[in-house]
């Protein structure tokens, strides 16, 4: 077990849950299904490099999608 594994997964699925509630509090869906993303798919990432570039993607989508 990687301790840079626990500390991104981490990091990526507070800020889902943020977008998660945010998104469901505004009745938006983007941020609520990115927010989802971000809190399950570290449970399926077995390498840092890619556990970063998938949360930083994540992260972004709501701001360049709006609805």
């Amino acid at each position: 077990m990687n301790i840079a594994l626990l500390v991104w997964g981490t990091i990526f699925s507070m800020l889902g849950f943020v977008f998660f509630v945010y998104g469901k509090k505004q009745t938006l869906i983007v941020p609520m299904i990115c927010g989802l993303s971000l809190m399950l798919y570290p449970y399926i990432v077995p390498s840092v490099l890619w556990m970063v570039i998938i949360g930083v993607v994540l992260t972004a989508i709501p701001y360049f999608i709006r609805e």
